[in-house]
């Protein structure tokens, strides 16, 4: 694919100390800054220095009740990335918020209020909630079906979208002499109801600066993709193959295409997890030394939970008992369906697989160095794979230093990724239009 007129976007993945799962036990790291503002500032503020498109916070309403669930972020979305907006003033700020577990009328005033605070900058990782703890969290004993998640999901958003268009632009006039505050014609109920959510409006703040924040999503199951095609404008995903990667590419551009909308303007950025030395060796090393910190009693416990299948007894040096269909798989189908093809594929033992997914989780682990890194994300990049990357470093911030500094001059040297920002607001970052308003 030609890239003349293209250039790679990257999201830095907030997560912690890293993204390893035994980051925070790597003497390269201090554990105690994951629950430190000034960490994650610091982290917004060198993938600024760098041109990156985004920042981006994962985000969960459960947490295992036996302490090994390692360390994620324990602040909020809308409370970390309002402190990182104080001290930003480029990079976009995307936050993961599920439609399972809040209403559409408080997420759509919170991320106009974010959008309003950044100056345009904000953007919303759609997810439904795959988890049953999850559900037990938020007055249920266990979570909706997958397909009723989406549909439940694809409601919220026609809710919330007619929810930021209920203030015209120019429905604000604040006219002193007048005393008109605002246009009453220009500020519309909605009305909306529905099978889930039954909504009158307008919302309680003018039209943000973007109109909607970016749309986000990360499922890539049959429902996933289907409501990526309708509703996002920005995929965060994970494949292990190049072939894998340009199938899923081209299948969600012609989803798009499908669903009238201009495939250019939905991005894919697959997951990278860059496990940098200044020699391959180097690499090998440290990758080493990450995955001897892995529990392997922990590791396996939450790989027993993505697929529905106790292997809390089972050998760890023989390979997967037989696994259940996907059809019977209520929680994250696209991550059940990575694991299984990735242990079948490579013909993993249980030890090799909670070693590969310690890295990542199930997105690629590039080892290598600098010039290797550079080469995988040019090919993924010019061959039909990836419009950028979400990028995943195992360790921070160390990690996302040595990208910083080793990998990014190396791709601006290939002309693959801009030497400073063409825009101010996170739409301008992708090449997006500011959504017209519907009353316009």
């Amino acid at each position: 694919m030609p890239t003349a007129d293209r250039q790679l976007h990257f999201n830095l993945f907030l997560m912690g100390v890293g993204h390893h799962e035994a980051a925070w036990r790597h003497p390269r790291t201090d554990p105690a800054q994951a629950r430190d503002i000034a960490h994650f500032q610091r982290l917004a503020q060198a993938a600024e220095a760098a041109s990156f498109d985004s920042v981006f916070l994962a985000d969960g309403v459960e947490a295992r009740s036996d302490g090994g669930w390692g360390l994620i972020s324990s602040f909020e979305p809308f409370t970390l990335l309002a402190a990182i907006a104080a001290v930003t003033t480029r990079i976009g700020l995307i936050g993961t918020v599920s439609t399972g577990y809040t209403e559409p009328y408080n997420l759509a005033r919170q991320f106009a209020s974010l959008d309003h605070i950044s100056h345009g900058r904000a953007g919303w990782n759609i997810v439904t909630s795959a988890g049953e703890r999850s559900a037990q969290n938020f007055n249920r004993s266990a979570n909706q079906q997958h397909a009723v998640r989406y549909q439940r999901a694809d409601e919220f958003l026609r809710v919330a979208t007619a929810l930021w268009d209920s203030w015209e632009d120019d429905a604000l006039l604040l006219d002193r002499a007048s005393g008109s505050f605002a246009d009453p014609g220009k500020v519309h109920d909605i009305d909306h109801v529905g099978e889930h959510f039954q909504v009158r409006g307008p919302l309680n703040i003018p039209r943000s600066p973007q109109g909607y924040p970016l749309l986000v999503q990360a499922g890539s199951s049959e429902d996933g993709k289907g409501f990526a095609a309708r509703w996002a404008e920005a995929v965060f995903t994970a494949q292990q193959t190049l072939e894998e990667g340009q199938s899923f590419y081209a299948d969600l551009k012609r989803r798009a295409a499908a669903a009238g909308r201009d495939p250019a303007q939905l991005k894919i950025l697959p997951g990278v997890v860059p496990v940098l030395g200044s020699t391959e060796a180097e690499a090998k090393t440290l990758d080493r030394e990450l995955d001897e910190l892995i529990s392997p009693a922990r590791a396996v416990g939450v790989l027993s939970t993505v697929l529905g299948v106790d292997l809390t007894d089972h050998p760890l040096d023989e390979p997967l008992p037989p696994l259940p269909p996907l059809a019977a798989i209520n929680g994250a189908k696209s991550r059940f369906e990575l694991i299984r093809d990735l242990a079948e594929r490579d013909r993993l033992t249980l030890r090799q697989l909670v070693g590969r997914l310690g890295g990542g989780r199930g997105h690629q682990v590039v080892v290598g160095t600098p010039e290797q890194l550079a080469d995988h994300i040019e090919t993924w990049f010019t061959q039909g794979a990836a419009d950028g990357f979400n990028v995943m470093p195992p360790l921070l911030p160390s990690g996302l230093e040595d990208f910083v500094e080793h990998v990014v001059p190396l791709l601006r040297a290939r002309g693959l990724f801009r030497d400073g920002y063409q825009g101010s607001t996170l739409r301008e970052h992708y090449g997006l239009p500011r959504p017209a308003g519907r009353w316009g």
